[in-house]
């Protein structure tokens, strides 16, 4: 047994540096390096397998086995023990490795003597270089010490032996023709599809160069001109969005009004005063406000970070006097940490097959910007910009959650054939659009839009969806840099109604927490936000901004529909309180000469578990309920949905939630009061399945999912799926997923491959 210690790491790690910042041929530095390892472990071999085109592990140096085997020796990836080490990214130690069912005699090695072996992946940045191994002639185990040893000087390796560009770049992938075992990355779909393409890897920050001036003047003239240039360059992108491309013009205008904002600009030319470029300048208030902002709790309020990073960047590009378009290859697969919706647009999108993020949420502008283009959008991807370099090849399936780095040509051809599958189901769907939501046996269900942009809005001529089941109000207060007034909400909204064609739009008020709209409010950062000062908690402390958003959907609605719903209400008392203040505004509203809406419905959305049990006395008081499933659950499991540990352990079909929900819509049906779901379950076939057999005749849903939806709903005899599904609730099953996916699928319902 060795006495290794941290001394002994160390120097050996310094011995191991000196070797390869050495002189001599990167093969003779390779051979020291291998000699080093097993003096320092007490080893009697000690070899380096380095990873070639094709997943092909080679052995590039030995101490102790047969030199000749050097460059001769080749495994594939999965083959023998150190092609089971690199396959699985995970360190092997083996007393009698001979023993061992995936052990692979090569008689060249020489091998035959040595039993025991300790081999570990050389890793970096998340990709396997290749194996360190070592050998003994004695049976015997390998300590955590040694293993965690090794594994430190495999690390080390695997970034010099990179450094020293030991197998060449075009040497790591394989040639046309190479089976590739990929490596696949996950992430979180934020707009579906398939894309096929290089990576193109997006560099936003640019350098600056000079930091002081000695003359101000100058400098602040040359923000000016940039300013203009900026707002030039906005203004033609505008004009851009009301072509083929439309749809996401309010988001543009929005960031118009960053590049007009007083205060922002305001900040930058006081930063000049103090003896900045304006280019310095404008990167210490980006700074700054990112500093500012990041201490917010709520991540809906830190996306707009991005608009300012990207509005900083795209300033700091025209100072510097370089463009913000990049040429793409033919086909393109974007890969960045983060983007803004300018940026986005900057590419080429008739090259741009799809984009990946390591960070990244459903309400970013450049993802809804992303979804008006139909470019599929692969979110959270950690690891990306390590684990991707440029003119990779990726095969991205933004539906499924993943992406493939280097695909085989089985898996490409693979994801040409599925692409093509997809394309024509899509238009299957929207061939079928205009069919109405009906089961076989004659129940209809209404499929309503859930929305936040005008883009989402237009979408109910492109799905056929029988209105707006949720507006979410707060997107256009997250997206400016100060609260909108009447005037402008009202704008805002009238936009939407008038979009939706004399279909119906149920207005959601502000939903935000204090530290969204007004960080001087919020006082104390809340441990809890989600359960925090937030919704009606907020306006009801706050009644002038409830009032003033009353009063703009009000106006807006004038001779149309005026449906609106109250959100977060954990009392009676508080939708009491929020109705008293919506009847002001409509007497407000007519005593100033306002146009009475042709119809007015008041309800709320049930999110809070405390309102089932007031059910009776609340469904007294509203025209209509809507249950926001996503926060119903996560409150009544006490789990945070967006705790990545704990999000997949509790099923929103589970019974405790089916017999929830069910009850809920037994009160609704005895009160006859309209109910409706808009959380993630409505858009989801399985989980469509259940409310349905529980009574939901209306769920609203991202329109990407309607199509979908309306296929099920037209394949499925209600009658027998109701028998099935409450026969179900009645076992005691952790879940009925499974139960209900059989089921779908046995009736033609859904297909074997049904992405959940």
């Amino acid at each position: 047994m060795t006495t290794f210690n941290a001394v002994d790491l160390r120097q050996m790690l310094s011995r191991l540096r000196d070797v390869m910042a050495g002189i001599g041929s990167v093969q003779e530095r390779l051979d020291k390096l291998v000699a080093l390892i097993a003096q320092g472990l007490k080893a009697d071999v000690c070899s380096c397998y380095i990873m070639r085109a094709g997943e092909v592990l080679e052995l590039f140096a030995t101490f102790g086995l047969s030199q000749r085997a050097v460059h001769i020796t080749r495994l594939r990836v999965g083959e023998g023990l150190v092609g089971e080490i690199a396959a699985h990214a995970r360190s092997v130690s083996l007393a009698d490795a001979w023993s061992h069912p995936s052990f692979v005699y090569r008689p060249e090695t020489g091998e035959d003597f040595f039993r025991s072996l300790m081999g570990v992946p050389m890793i970096q940045a998340g990709r396997v270089m290749g194996v360190l191994a070592v050998q003994n002639r004695d049976e015997r185990p390998f300590n955590d010490w040694e293993i965690e040893t090794l594994e430190t000087v495999a690390m080390v390796i695997a970034e010099l032996t990179t450094t020293a560009q030991v197998v060449k770049r075009d040497e790591l992938f394989p040639a046309e023709g190479n089976a590739l075992l990929p490596v696949r990355l996950s992430g979180a779909m934020l707009n579906p599809g398939l894309g096929l393409g290089q990576a193109v890897l997006h560099k936003s920050h640019v350098r600056i160069g000079r930091l002081v001036s000695d003359d101000p003047v100058v400098e602040h003239g040359r923000l000016q001109s940039a300013l203009n240039a900026l707002r030039k360059d906005v203004d033609t992108l505008i004009d851009s969005s009301r072509g083929d491309m439309g749809g996401f013009g309010d988001i543009l205008e929005v960031y118009r009004m960053f590049a007009d904002d007083r205060g922002w600009i305001s900040r930058i030319t006081d930063a000049i005063d103090t003896g900045l470029t304006a280019e310095a300048s404008v990167q210490k208030v980006s700074d700054d406000t990112r500093v500012r902002m990041m201490q917010m709790s709520d991540p809906l309020f830190r996306e707009r970070l991005q608009d300012l990073d990207d509005l900083a960047n795209r300033l700091l590009s025209i100072l510097a006097g370089g463009g913000m378009r990049t040429e793409l290859p033919e086909n393109s697969i974007l890969v960045c940490r983060s983007l803004g919706p300018t940026e986005l647009l900057d590419y080429d999108r008739r090259k741009l097959r799809g984009v990946i993020m390591e960070e990244g949420s459903p309400t970013m502008h450049a993802v809804v910007v992303a979804k008006a283009l139909d470019i599929p959008v692969l979110a959270q991807v950690h690891g990306a910009l390590n684990r991707i370099d440029a003119f990779d090849l990726l095969a991205l399936d933004a539906s499924a959650g993943h992406v493939f780095l280097r695909p085989s040509e089985d898996l490409q051809e693979m994801f040409a054939t599925n692409a093509a599958a997809r394309l024509r189901q899509k238009a299957a769907y929207a061939a079928s659009k205009d069919l109405p939501s009906v089961t076989r046996d004659g129940v209809a269900i209404e499929l309503q839009l859930n929305a936040g942009f005008l883009i989402d809005v237009q979408a109910l001529n492109e799905t056929g969806a029988a209105g707006i089941g949720l507006f979410r109000t707060e997107m256009q207060f997250l997206a400016m840099p100060t609260l909108p007034d009447v005037k402008l909400q009202r704008a805002l909204y009238r936009q939407a109604v008038d979009a939706a064609g004399g279909k119906p739009v149920t207005f959601r008020t502000l939903d935000v927490g204090g530290d969204k709209i007004a960080a001087s409010w919020a006082g104390d950062k809340e441990d809890n936000p989600a359960m925090g000062w937030r919704s009606v908690r907020l306006t009801l402390d706050r009644p002038s901004v409830m009032r003033q958003q009353l009063r703009a959907i009000l106006q807006a609605c004038e001779g149309q529909i005026f449906r609106v719903m109250f959100p977060m209400v954990a009392t009676i008392a508080e939708f009491d309180a929020c109705r008293r203040i919506l009847d002001l505004e409509v007497a407000r509203h007519m005593k100033c000469g306002g146009m009475a809406p042709r119809e007015i419905a008041v309800g709320t959305m049930l999110e809070v578990p405390s309102l089932i049990w007031q059910l009776e006395h609340l469904l007294e008081r509203v025209d209509f309920l809507s249950i926001g499933s996503n926060d119903l659950i996560q409150f009544a499991f006490a789990a945070d949905r967006g705790n990545t540990r704990i999000a997949d352990r509790y099923d929103a079909l589970s019974a405790p939630v089916l017999r929830m929900l069910q009850f809920i819509a037994q009160q609704c049906r005895a009160a006859n009061k309209p109910l409706s779901l808009c959380g993630e379950m409505a858009g989801k076939p399985l989980e469509a399945l259940a409310l349905m057999a529980l009574g939901f005749r209306a769920l609203s849903m991202a329109p990407a999912a309607v199509g979908q939806i309306r296929d099920v709903v037209r394949r499925t005899v209600l009658a027998d799926l109701e028998s099935f599904i409450l026969r179900q609730m009645n076992s005691r099953a952790a879940s009925l997923r499974s139960e209900i996916k059989s089921y779908a699928q046995d009736h033609g319902i859904i297909g074997e491959d049904l992405s959940e």
